[in-house]
């Protein structure tokens, strides 16, 4: 919505690591051997086509949307995100992919390790029970065996992770600007957002 609004690319990092994840679980790899899924990295093609809520990704050719946020993924990203020669591949994709043009990007290191100099940073928080929701409302239409309570236990479980890991863990960078969604609907955190992007929509 945002990079459409601003005639820019997005780029959605978070599902760089799903395809590698998944390209991994695929292949039958061993997610603990870390030479293992840096060699997985170097061999996958990603591809993004489209542009926000309508963005495709694929793996060497195939479309993957789907298969990427199903919970068997979300489940083992951990260990492709918490391997440092994967983030260091992914990282040097990412910066490149911006170089070809104005980028919005989303994902948890973008502006403290990525991007540390992008115009504009933007952290966006919400309790974890509305997380959980919106997450479960994703999932409960291709897995009905699902709980919200299992939900709410993966993200604490990911947050916990994300955020003590040593490799570029989750943190709000200093510049960045925190909303917290919680009680927000996607069209008032866009318009949030808009409102403090105004120096480059009237350009």
């Amino acid at each position: 919505m945002l990079a459409k609004r601003l005639g820019f690319r997005y780029l959605d990092t978070g599902a760089m690591y799903r395809a590698i994840t998944w390209k991994a679980m695929q292949k039958g790899i061993n997610l603990e051997d870390k030479d293992a899924l840096c060699h997985i990295a170097d061999q996958t093609k990603i591809e993004f086509q489209g542009r926000d809520e309508n963005l495709d990704v694929f793996v060497d050719g195939v479309n993957v949307t789907k298969e990427i946020r199903l919970p068997s993924v979300t489940n083992n990203i951990h260990y492709i995100s918490d391997t440092p020669g994967v983030r260091q591949r992914m990282v040097k994709l990412q910066r490149k992919f911006a170089s070809e043009g104005n980028t919005v990007a989303e994902g948890r290191d973008m502006g403290t390790v990525v991007f540390p100099q992008a115009e504009r940073k933007f952290f966006l928080d919400a309790d974890v029970e509305e997380r959980a929701r919106r997450r479960y409302v994703e999932f409960e239409p291709a897995n009905k065996k699902i709980s919200y309570n299992d939900v709410i236990k993966d993200i604490e479980t990911r947050d916990r992770r994300d955020t003590t890991r040593n490799n570029s863990p989750l943190v709000k960078g200093d510049d960045a600007i925190y909303i917290n969604t919680t009680k927000l609907s996607i069209e008032e955190v866009f318009g949030i957002i808009l409102k403090e992007l105004e120096f480059i929509v009237k350009k």
